[in-house]
């Protein structure tokens, strides 16, 4: 995902999908890779995108 000047910018997650804890840390080289510390689970996030499809 790149924002309007160019440089990557991440979606944050506020918590781990799996188990609900939020020591989450960025995993991986590519944006929206997260890594739960808790439950040690890996998981990826990606726009979708914004208000109705047409």
């Amino acid at each position: 995902m790149t924002g309007p000047a160019g440089p990557p910018s991440r979606a944050v997650p506020f918590y781990c999908p799996y188990c609900g804890e939020e020591d989450l840390q960025p995993q991986g080289a590519a944006d929206g890779e997260w890594h739960c510390r808790s439950c040690t689970r890996t998981f990826g996030l990606r726009f979708a995108g914004i208000g109705a499809a047409l």
